[in-house]
């Protein structure tokens, strides 16, 4: 425990019940103790640091003042949730953060009554919170009870439609709900928008760090004697800026901004609302990512996600790479592509570091847009681009453009406009769990008549699919590429433009095929090897595109072979099923072939490290020479049944 931080206060702390008897002075020593043992924490486990430490003095009062489990806490996305984690009974597993077995880096029902809605993708929060406040007042009954329901939102959540979807239909309904805004003027890189600098202009001005901002808003929640001197306070700041106009046409009495890190300002306004909210209020609590610690606060993305890291310096402790991240690899490629052809331009959504277009936007910043938290903006935005001419590359990771496939089978499919979609995070991805993971993009895309679906097995793969999707014009082409580094393969100088819909042999085998779509072709390539001990040599291709098929390839692969097996970091739906309603249209099966396809199990996977949960999903190299070995009617050691 030497390493541990010293929490006397925070150690008798077992329950937020526990938090009630102590004093506000006792409350601000929690909230220090609680962010060293969360900045300790992470520096064991790695994961999202910054958001957690700038809510620390947040949490506690929430805790403090309302009767969770019974009141709703929603963390809007809820990577904010480590000292919310720490305070709910769960600080002696704190340190099994995002690991197999271990807490989840996010709200999970599962774990925690205090965790009354999960999350991971943002701009949730207020209709989950609108839809507990209308229960409760229907008479909605859970084991804990139902009373109030607080969503705590940040400001880059709030560029989301579906923020402002529910707080207008809130405003509607008239109930008893709280909004806190956290604003720290950062989601995952800067914001952007329209929001953000009216956000800026509410705090301008040094009077709205007074606690007299409280007053805007709170009138008619007072005690009647002292309505009067809060109008007139309100009357005064409303003459200094805007206010909270904008909330409050939306229905909403707004309180602030407030400071988020002065327990002084926090406990009498959320003691306030407690005690005389009457309908849906709005608090608008300004606080620092990264807060309290030094190494994040510098930082430019305020140590939004860490590797473990040496507590003293925050130097990160990151395993050796050995290749070129893929998202690295996309972005360089694309920046090339961009030097050469004035027409290519990129789309991303808050993820201008994830998607790799943060060299695009230094490079070509009037051909790069962060669109914000608002993927379905996004890929109108650019379908238009590609409609006016333009080469727009929209880059989503595969679980947030699900965001937008309404956008993208209507306004995208349907008028056949070529927009590149760059699908980052394919497949599984490790310690973020199945909220993150890109499971479904094949099977949502490839059914979209005229949709061109590659998958890059390789770094050079994704090289060569990032110029054939931009030289391809006859209408909308997608490729996916996993999170982490590549295979380690040399990167082409000269990219390649792939012939649409043709696949490439690999190696070239007998008695069983081996068909892989993406980067399990690596683990497909070690199969192989052992199966050869055992005088199983299968052939082995690389589909490179699940739609269209190259059916020649297909055709041949299942015609001249005992067994085929497709192999794709896909749910069912996907490259598998293609494949199987072309041989099935062919006829193929009544020769008696025998297949099988290998996919994402029909669940949803906890986090572990990808290796461990393609482990679990049975789709590893050890996975992939079993299923041979069974399709062949051979034992495990490799004699005939």
């Amino acid at each position: 425990m030497s390493d541990r931080p010293h929490t006397p206060l925070l150690d008798k702390i077992a329950s937020p019940a526990d938090l009630k008897r102590l004093s506000d002075a006792q409350l601000e020593q929690v909230a220090h103790e609680l962010r060293q043992e969360t900045i300790s924490a992470v520096s064991v486990t790695g994961g999202h640091l910054g958001a957690g430490l700038g809510v620390v003095e947040l949490t506690v009062a929430l805790h403090a003042i309302f009767d969770t489990p019974k009141d709703k806490v929603i963390w809007d996305v809820s990577h904010q949730c480590y000292p919310h984690k720490i305070l709910t009974g769960r600080r002696d597993r704190i340190r099994t953060l995002r690991m197999k077995d271990g807490l989840s880096g996010f709200t999970k029902r599962s774990e925690s009554a205090y965790d009354p809605f999960g999350a991971a993708h943002s701009s949730t929060s207020i209709s989950a919170a609108l839809g507990f406040s209308v229960a409760r007042d229907l008479g909605g009954v859970v084991d804990e009870g139902l009373g109030d329901a607080i969503a705590v939102i940040g400001d880059g959540s709030m560029s989301a439609g579906m923020a402002f979807e529910a707080m207008n239909n809130a405003g509607h309904l008239g109930k008893r709900m709280i909004v806190i805004l956290n604003d720290n003027e950062m989601s995952i890189a800067p914001p952007v928008g329209a929001l953000s600098s009216y956000l800026s202009r509410l705090y301008a001005e040094e009077p709205f760090q007074d606690l007299k901002a409280a007053a805007k808003g709170i009138a008619s929640m007072l005690p009647e004697p002292f309505r009067e001197g809060a109008k007139r306070a309100k009357d005064m700041l409303k003459g200094m800026a805007v206010g909270g106009t904008l909330f409050e046409s939306l229905g909403f009495s707004y309180l602030g901004p407030i400071d988020g890190h002065d327990m002084d300002q926090l406990l009498p306004v959320l003691r306030t609302v407690r005690a005389r909210a009457t309908g849906p209020v709005l608090i608008h609590v300004l606080t620092q990512k990264g807060k309290g610690y030094a190494p994040a606060e510098s930082a430019f993305d305020k140590g939004h996600a860490t590797a473990k890291f040496d507590m003293v310096t925050g130097e990160q402790r990151k395993a050796p790479s050995n290749a070129p991240s893929y998202t690295s690899v996309f972005g360089k490629t694309l920046v090339d592509l961009a030097a050469n052809d004035s027409k290519i331009c990129a789309v991303t959504a808050a993820m201008p570091d994830g998607t790799g277009l943060k060299l695009m936007a230094e490079r070509y910043p009037s051909r790069t847009f962060d669109v914000g938290i608002a993927e379905q903006h996004g890929v109108t935005f650019s379908a238009a681009l590609a409609a006016a001419g333009m080469k727009p590359f929209c880059a989503m990771y595969s679980t947030f453009l699900q965001r937008g496939y309404d956008q993208v089978v209507h306004d995208v499919a349907i008028q056949r406009l070529p927009v590149r979609f760059a699908i980052d995070r394919a497949g599984l991805v490790g310690a973020d769990g199945a909220t993150h993971a890109g499971s479904f993009d094949v099977a949502y895309m490839a059914n979209l008549p005229g949709m061109v679906v590659m998958a890059a097995a390789d770094e050079a793969e994704l090289v060569h699919m990032t110029a054939t999707a931009a030289a391809y014009d006859d209408g909308p082409i997608a490729f996916r590429y996993p999170r982490g580094e590549g295979e380690g393969v040399d990167i082409p100088e000269q990219p390649e433009i792939l012939e649409i819909g043709r696949g490439r042999m690999i190696q070239t085998g007998a008695r069983v095929a081996l068909l892989s779509f993406g980067t399990r072709l690596g683990e497909v390539r070690k199969a192989a090897e052992a199966l050869a001990a055992k005088g199983v040599t299968p052939t082995i291709a690389d589909a490179r595109f699940a739609k269209p098929l190259d059916r020649d390839m297909v055709l041949d692969l299942a015609t001249n072979h005992e067994a085929l097996i497709t192999i794709e970091e896909g749910a069912v739906g996907g490259f598998g099923s293609h494949v199987a309603q072309l041989l099935a249209e062919e006829g193929v099966f009544d020769s008696g072939l025998k297949y099988r396809s290998m996919v994402l199990p029909d669940t949803f996977i906890d986090q572990a490290s990808p290796q461990d949960m393609y482990e679990v999903a049975a789709m590893n190299a050890p996975q992939i020479e079993a299923k041979v070995l069974e399709v062949l009617g051979m034992a495990p050691n490799g004699t005939t049944m």
